[in-house]
């Protein structure tokens, strides 16, 4: 990747949340042409610079927080906040049956219910939810939907619903991993957050942090 063409807004974040603006993907052409759209994963995190800084270049920017207060908020032209948390499942229908709506959904059946066929950037930081989404959209094809990764991933235990002893849960790190390379998503930045605990699988790991953030495009999106 041409490092020149990435944009970093850590002059007004307490990270960097980058994305790729190589001129030879799309992310770039579908700003200038105010077309593109980027959908959020976060929970109660107050930090939204890089949402704000997206939707000020002219995106389409949807965050999902299932802290806020009201279903659905419009924030301006090109921001929305919705009160979703977007998970690996959908919910029991039996349970769901009870309530008015469900607050927790699949990324799938959010784009099927909001009729957005592609997202040109998925950002998430859902505390250790990661895996476990990632591997959704992975199994269901979902990603190839997607442009751009943008994940905060966490290491310092396996994540919710991720089991075995610490070889297996790095294999299954590894697999996902090897699964997004071999659906030619492209690793082209990275961040070790060091204010965060050195740990690895609760060991201590000197130098290492149990935060990183991986930033991928997809070198087959159109």
């Amino acid at each position: 990747m041409n490092t020149n063409s990435l944009k970093e807004y850590s002059e007004t974040t307490k990270k960097p949340w980058s994305v790729c603006l190589d001129e030879r993907f799309s992310l770039i052409h579908r700003i200038r042409s105010k077309k593109c759209r980027l959908y959020s994963l976060g929970l109660g995190n107050d930090d939204n610079q890089f949402e704000l800084s997206m939707a000020n270049s002219g995106c389409e920017v949807h965050r999902f927080d299932p802290s806020i207060k009201s279903a659905h908020i419009q924030e301006g032209r090109h921001l929305w906040y919705h009160r979703l948390s977007i998970d690996w499942r959908d919910p029991n229908p039996a349970i769901a049956a009870h309530k008015l709506h469900s607050n927790t959904k699949k990324l799938g059946t959010v784009l099927n219910e909001f009729g957005h066929q592609k997202i040109d950037v998925l950002k998430a930081d859902v505390e250790s939810a990661e895996w476990k989404i990632l591997e959704n959209l992975i199994l269901e094809d979902v990603v190839e939907q997607i442009g751009q990764l943008v994940f905060e991933v966490h290491i310092h235990w396996p994540g919710f619903e991720v089991s075995g002893n610490d070889s297996t849960v790095v294999r299954y790190w590894y697999s996902l991993l090897r699964e997004l390379e071999l659906k030619d998503f492209r690793l082209f930045h990275t961040y070790k957050d060091l204010s965060k605990p050195q740990m690895f699988l609760k060991k201590e790991a000197f130098n290492a942090s149990s935060s990183y953030t991986l930033s991928w495009v997809n070198t087959r999106w159109k």
